[in-house]
Parts: C-alpha cells; structure tokens; sequence
C-alpha cells in the first residue's frame, strides 16, 4: 500500500479567527517570556522515545562548552548504561536527583541559576506557565538553557 499524500490542498484556517482579533503587538515575546526555555514532547513506546532522544542528548553531551549537561531528576530508564550505549560522554553529564523535601523543579531551578551547565535538562510534567517563566528566568541568570521532556 502506497500513501500518497497531496501538498496542493488548502491549509484549514485553524488560526485564521485567532490571528486576526490579535494586535501585532501581542504575537511578540516579551522580555519576561519564556525565553532560554525548551520543551519537547515524546509519545509512544519508552524505547522508541529513548531512541528519539538518544541523539539530542549525544550532542548535548559534546558541546563544546566547558560546563555540564545536567540531567535532573532523568527517568529511571535513563541508566548508566543506557547512556554508554547511546554514546553519550558521560564524563560532561551530571546527575541530579532531588534531596528529601525538594522538587525536581526546584533543583532545576537552582542548577540553571549556578551557571555551572550549559543546559540543564528536567523530566517535569505538566509544566505551567509560572513554572515555564522560573526556569526561564534562571536559565538567563546562569547564561544557561532549560530543557524540558515530557515523556508520555
């Protein structure tokens, strides 16, 4: 069976009624938004994810700036071995789990805000806007980048 797929067809105006009540001013960031802040979404399987994720995280790891690649709180899946065996140089990735009576969120808060990682990457779910805007707001403070994954 062939899928044939036609780019030729109108797009929906999904957008259309949005975008046109919206003052062009209102479709900027601004200053205090999210930005130094990523999320990427993964749904499916655990190792299909996984697979997904192995790359981003393998570049990732080989920045080449001097500071860390900071995984708080990873997924148990994410073991040891599992990062040798996705290539990642482990000897640039630092571990992080939260102590007794703090979150995972704030520990990614603290560790973006030390400026010691060059991104600094949480598993948080849901994440609100509040929070989205904090980790935003400690990324610029360490000169850092936050990424959330959400894995489903």
């Amino acid at each position: 069976m062939q899928l044939q797929q036609s780019f030729e067809r109108p797009q929906l105006p999904l957008f259309d009624a949005f975008l046109a009540s919206a003052s062009p001013d209102a479709l900027l960031p601004s200053p205090e938004d999210d930005q130094g802040f990523s999320e990427l979404a993964l749904r499916g399987a655990a190792g299909h994810c996984l697979h997904l994720l192995a790359p981003i995280l393998r570049e990732l790891s080989q920045n080449q700036d001097a500071r860390w690649l900071t995984l708080v709180a990873p997924p148990a899946s994410l073991t040891q071995a599992w990062l040798r065996d996705a290539g990642l140089n482990r000897e640039r990735i630092l571990l992080l789990h939260p102590r007794q009576g703090q979150s995972a969120m704030e520990l990614a808060e603290e560790a973006l805000k030390l400026g010691r990682s060059h991104t600094v990457i949480s598993w948080l779910h849901p994440v609100e806007h509040s929070t989205r805007l904090r980790l935003a707001k400690a990324a610029r403070a360490g000169n850092a980048q936050s990424l959330n994954i959400s894995l489903g």
